[in-house]
């Protein structure tokens, strides 16, 4: 008879966890945001609020010799009217930096959307429990990333052996904003996001600030990435702009300049790297709004279609081509005066080539193999020595 090791409670507290810029005390335990509650209290939209409270990115990171772990959490999980039941989120084991398991957690919250009408309906659920065994007894350094599709409560930390902060190292720092893309949309997992993998091939520590449907050049955000700590910075604009058809050119410009003027007040001169949008065929000439496509939810399917009119851009509105154009001029104009400010097209990271291989399979986001391909680009360009983001 297998007898069951004896497991030791350990509070989840703000030193172990890395990638979250703020915690909140919830009924069952902690939340991890990945925006403060300054700038939260400025947001008035459901859907950011739903994205920055998705830990993508944010994992608990121990030192410790246990050979078993478990982690108790309520996840909030995310179910569409018409479309197939979405996976549950993944959670990844990693010993020493390497992956070892993936587990998922069954029950929790669920959120059903209707894309269209907007409604939203919440059904309660219970906290589940995630279990990894079979470790080795030596000391390691553990991390488990959260689901980054997953809103997150933190209930319970378990193990057979005493857990503890990972000692700090000197690890540069990378803060990344950026939209759904670079939230993780349909990646694998949390540490198969693109900006996950890049981190991990450009050795750097990942704060990933990419909002689902939310990148809208926010004050609120552009004060929350001038107030965190960073070694290096990376700004993705312009898809969200477009499918939310959020503004036109004449504000665009002075937004965009506002946005980086206030990133600039706490890093002066960090390197920056403003990226302009990776392709997306539906709004490369044609403008957003961007709408469910009836005829794939009708098949039991997500995707999106362009609603806007390419004529409307005589009068100011913003497609692709449109944004990578004046992103490119803003940022020639600013390194004039700010040599650390760099500027990286997205279509090096997915083009058109791209997609005749692996297309957008929902229209804008891309697939597991995409963000791989897109981290691996991402990390050759912007963190080898010399680069944009690399070592000096």
């Amino acid at each position: 008879m297998s007898i069951r090791p004896r497991l030791t409670s350990t509070p989840i507290t703000a030193d172990l966890l890395r990638g979250a810029l703020d915690l909140e005390r919830t009924e069952h335990g902690l939340l991890p945001h990945r925006l403060p509650a300054r700038a939260r209290a400025r947001n008035a939209d459901g859907q950011l609020a739903m994205a920055e409270a998705q830990p993508s990115g944010v994992r608990l990171v121990l030192r410790t010799r246990a050979t078993v772990v478990e982690l108790d959490t309520l996840p909030t999980k995310r179910a569409y009217v018409g479309a197939p039941p979405r996976p549950d989120g993944v959670y990844d084991l990693l010993v020493d930096g390497r992956l070892a398991d993936r587990a998922v957690v069954a029950g929790g919250n669920t959120v059903t959307i209707d894309m269209a009408t907007g409604s939203a309906e919440v059904r309660p659920g219970p906290v589940g429990t995630l279990r990894f065994s079979g470790l080795s007894a030596e000391s390691k350094d553990v991390e488990i990333w959260l689901p980054h599709n997953e809103t997150t409560e933190l209930v319970a930390l378990r193990s057979d052996a005493p857990v503890g902060p990972v000692p700090p190292r000197d690890r540069t720092v990378w803060l990344h904003h950026g939209s759904s893309i670079s939230h993780g949309s349909d990646a694998a997992s949390p540490t198969t996001t693109w900006p996950a993998l890049a981190a991990a091939l450009g050795g750097v520590e990942l704060v990933n600030l990419g909002f689902a449907g939310s990148a809208l050049l926010d004050p609120f955000t552009a004060r929350a990435m001038r107030d965190a700590p960073a070694d290096r910075i990376s700004v993705k604009i312009g898809i969200n702009l477009v499918n939310t058809d959020a503004m036109r050119l004449r504000a665009f410009t002075p937004a965009v300049h506002g946005f980086l003027d206030t990133i600039r007040e706490s890093h002066p001169t960090t390197p920056l790297l403003v990226v302009s949008p990776i392709l997306c065929p539906i709004h490369e000439h044609t403008p957003g709004p961007s709408a469910p496509d009836h005829s794939a939810l009708s098949a039991g399917k997500l995707g999106f279609r362009a609603a806007g009119d390419p004529a409307e851009t005589a009068a100011g509105k913003l497609t692709l081509s449109i944004i990578r154009d004046e992103l490119a001029r803003i940022v020639r104009q600013r390194a004039a005066e700010d040599p650390n400010l760099h500027h990286l097209d997205g279509r090096e990271l997915y083009g058109e080539a791209d997609a005749a291989e692996l297309p957008l399979p929902d229209a804008l986001h891309p697939d597991a193999a995409t963000h791989r391909r897109i981290g691996e680009r991402f990390a050759k360009l912007a963190f080898h020595p010399g680069g944009p983001l690399g070592a000096a």
